[in-house]
């Protein structure tokens, strides 16, 4: 295992950031139920898109990457009847991958690694049986289904995970018959759910929304595509939040016009007090007098722990609300976060769906525990902005699962993270 020290810094500086991860997965499954060739750019290697580009060669689809061009070729997917679908530590390829090997009539095995084993998946446990796919697991990973899934209705809440539902969304579609999906509670990460239609569109099937959920006409058909990724707004916010505590960073490749919820993280810094300007595709931030204010993270719970670290400098207290679905992501994100600020000087109470966040003008530094948990660690790195002495983090390398390159990118504005080999 690998630790690494963060220096302080004042962060100044220009960042490419990569390829929405979430918007990769769902281009890589369209391409692979379309019967022919598309082609996806960029798209950038992290651990989490290995798993799904390895789960659509495993139901019989190929992919190939070259120059940051992803080329996919759906021609035998569903070839393969029997699969064994790694999802390594990725949630969202689990919950995508469950419904649409369901639609294959796949006998298929699903494994993972880290936390995902222990990650909910009852909600399809519970809804997929009732139309024809049996499923079999002793509550988590591994997980056999068997069976071909039928179209019908199916009752989804939507404040657990919107995966779920973009699962169904992806796969009903190539069903005979109509289908429905009705929400039982209300939909959080609404975002999400628009990139995925968004996404599906492009590759030519249609949804449409109801006043409970989602009509899908059954009988469509994935069409090849050539398909231009967004930038990501979830690691843009890193650097954003760098920005803000500390310095000026402006990041290039984020469109203003995205579906991404993450997107909101410009509209929050500035009502902490920072100073931004955002244009077509890029954003920057800069330094302001920040005053603490209320966060409702039930459509942006990604953001907490780095927005957290926005709290920890601004004046006053911070609340954030609305964000208890984070005890159930690569770890207890509301527990890792408070932690990762109190051990570092900050001052934070840790509540049931929240955190409480007061204010302090600088951090003292010191160990913190990654928790193998990449946004945990990414925060930890963004602390460093605003810390007396040096930041020494476990589970360096978790950032492979989202942005491998994040320590370049992190030192060519300024930062000073040094990987520290432990083995």
């Amino acid at each position: 295992m690998s630790d690494v020290k963060f220096s302080p810094f004042v962060p100044n500086g220009t960042v490419n950031v990569p390829p929405s991860k979430s918007d990769v997965h769902r281009a890589i499954i369209c391409a692979a139920m379309a019967n022919g060739v598309s082609r996806i750019s960029p798209v950038a290697l992290s651990n989490d898109i290995k798993a799904t580009i390895g789960c659509i060669k495993a139901l019989g689809a190929d992919a190939v990457l070259e120059n940051n061009v992803l080329t996919v070729d759906g021609t035998n997917m569903y070839k393969n009847k029997t699969a064994l679908l790694d999802c390594g530590e990725s949630g969202s390829t689990l919950r995508f991958f469950i419904p649409i090997a369901a639609v294959g009539n796949i006998n298929a095995t699903f494994v993972g690694k880290g936390k995902l084993p222990q990650r909910p998946i009852g909600i399809f446990t519970e809804a997929l049986p009732k139309a024809g796919t049996v499923c079999k697991t002793e509550g988590g990973l591994p997980l056999e289904i068997k069976g071909q899934l039928k179209s019908g209705i199916f009752k989804i809440p939507g404040n657990v995970s919107s995966q779920f539902i973009t699962g169904l969304l992806l796969a009903l579609p190539i069903l005979e018959g109509d289908s429905e999906i009705v929400l039982t509670s209300p939909l959080e990460s609404v975002g999400y759910i628009a990139m995925t239609i968004r996404t599906m569109k492009q590759f030519g099937v249609n949804i449409q929304a109801t006043e409970k959920g989602w009509h899908i006409k059954g009988g469509q058909s994935y069409k090849t595509c050539d398909y231009t990724t967004d930038g990501d707004w979830s690691q843009a916010a890193f650097f954003m939040v760098l920005g803000a505590v500390s310095g000026k960073v402006t990041v290039n490749g984020v469109a203003k016009d995205s579906t991404q919820g993450d997107k909101k993280c410009a509209e929050i810094l500035a009502r902490f007090g920072a100073k931004v300007t955002q244009l077509d595709n890029e954003v920057t931030v800069e330094k302001g007098e920040l005053k603490a204010i209320t966060i409702d993270a039930s459509q942006i719970p990604d953001l907490v722990p780095v927005l957290s670290v926005c709290a920890a400098f601004a004046e006053g207290t911070t609340k954030i609300i609305n964000a208890e679905r984070l005890r159930i992501k690569e770890c207890d994100r509301l527990k890792a976060t408070a932690e990762l600020l109190n051990n570092l000087g900050g001052k934070v109470k840790e509540l049931s769906d929240g955190l409480e966040i007061t204010g302090v003008s600088s951090l003292k530094g010191g160990n913190v525990n990654g928790y193998n948990d990449h946004r945990i660690v990414m925060s930890a790195a963004v602390c460093a902005a605003r810390s007396d002495k040096d930041i020494t983090a476990t589970f360096a390398m978790s950032i492979n699962k989202s942005y491998p390159d994040f320590y370049i990118d992190y030192n060519s504005i300024g930062g000073k993270a040094n990987v520290l080999d432990l083995r």
